[in-house]
């Protein structure tokens, strides 16, 4: 094996292990605010709660520079609900994953979003407050890292929704951000 395609193959290999190891790597803060309640079928919403625009906003505007994403009206969620779609042309590395379409993820208009991630850090974020898992997340193949991340209430909450709907994108894509 010549040293080029030695290099590439394990190029490659550390490219397909990148998100995997991102989310074995990745820790949370505990989430402060008390758990919304959520309802427990279809419509998954949350009970109760109301959207910071201000933050929301911030949040947009951050998804928005993510290469090869546009927001538009949800394919798959509530009327009102923005969708985080992906070009058409992007390869993507977890497609079943992926639950309408090229939507990788959403924010519903109470500022809570659904979400795909890596199982792993779905649960993590299940346990540290920030999510609950979808009600169909354990009925359809590829969605058992799905998941409702709730609404940021403060700007550090902010910050750890930006991160989860982050690595979302490198779930999904296999591209990582910044």
């Amino acid at each position: 094996m010549n040293s080029s395609f030695k290099t590439l193959m394990i190029a490659a290999v550390a490219a397909l292990m990148c998100p995997l190891a991102f989310a074995q790597e990745h820790t949370l803060p505990e989430r402060k605010s008390p758990r919304p309640e959520t309802t427990t079928g279809v419509p998954h919403i949350q009970i109760g709660v109301e959207i910071d625009a201000h933050l929301a906003d911030l949040l947009l505007e951050r998804v928005a520079q993510f290469p090869g994403v546009k927001l538009g009206p949800t394919r798959v969620s509530l009327p009102g609900a923005i969708g985080f779609q992906l070009d058409r042309d992007m390869a993507l590395s977890q497609p079943g994953s992926v639950v309408g379409g090229f939507e990788f993820a959403h924010m519903h208009p109470d500022g809570s979003l659904h979400a795909s991630l890596d199982p792993s850090l779905a649960r993590k974020a299940i346990e540290a407050g920030w999510a609950v898992a979808h009600p169909w997340a354990n009925q359809r193949p590829g969605w058992s890292g799905f998941v409702m991340i709730y609404t940021p209430t403060t700007s550090e909450e902010l910050n750890v929704v930006i991160n989860l709907v982050e690595s979302s994108y490198t779930f999904i894509t296999g591209n990582t951000l910044g």
